[in-house]
């Protein structure tokens, strides 16, 4: 493993995810739920910063490695489930909703593991809808935790939700795009 910044940071992302959890797990009397809100709310987007800068950093100084390219998703697809099944706990996003992005990320781990192992992992390589979905479940699961009203007329909850939403139209979208990708490899190797 190769010890550079751009792998301290997706090690920092993974490190995050329990004091995002951990934040709204605070008894009221130590942390006031807008507190809660705020703290989980700065510490995922302050994940989903690393997230862009690690993978900028690892091109622009030539830090690329296999076990980087290993993390780095994996690091995502922690984050990200992670915080789905928290705001689902909270109630403030659909299970359903929740399920459909979980399940794809699982789809396309095993999808990519496939391919990589016949050798055609450049047909299932991050594309623009990939990139596309990440920042949209990025910005809806930033939104849905923070919950508060800070502008009048906007409903906070109400964004996230039509924000998750569209993240998850988009998931699927990306998945379908990977599988038809990966459909000529996978059809030759039945």
């Amino acid at each position: 493993m190769p010890l550079n910044l751009p792998n301290l940071l997706t090690w920092a992302r993974i490190l995050m995810i329990p004091l995002i959890l951990g934040v709204f797990y605070l008894p009221d009397a130590w942390m006031p739920v807008l507190w809660k809100n705020l703290a989980g709310a700065a510490l995922f987007m302050l994940a989903g910063i690393t997230d862009w800068f690690d993978g900028w950093l690892a091109r622009k100084w030539d830090q690329q490695s296999p076990f980087g390219a290993f993390l780095d998703p994996v690091a995502d697809k922690l984050m990200v489930a992670a915080a789905l099944i928290l705001l689902v706990q909270l109630e403030r996003a659909d299970a359903w909703l929740a399920a459909i992005i979980i399940g794809r990320e699982i789809t396309i781990s095993a999808l990519r593991e496939w391919m990589a192992q016949l050798g055609s992992s450049k047909s299932v390589a991050v594309s623009f809808v990939g990139k596309l979905k990440t920042t949209a479940q990025m910005v809806a699961i930033t939104v849905l935790l923070l919950h508060e009203n800070f502008i009048p007329g906007i409903d906070t909850q109400r964004l996230g939700s039509i924000c998750l939403f569209v993240a998850a139209l988009l998931t699927l979208w990306s998945m379908g795009y990977y599988l038809r990708m990966a459909w000529p490899q996978l059809n030759s190797k039945r």
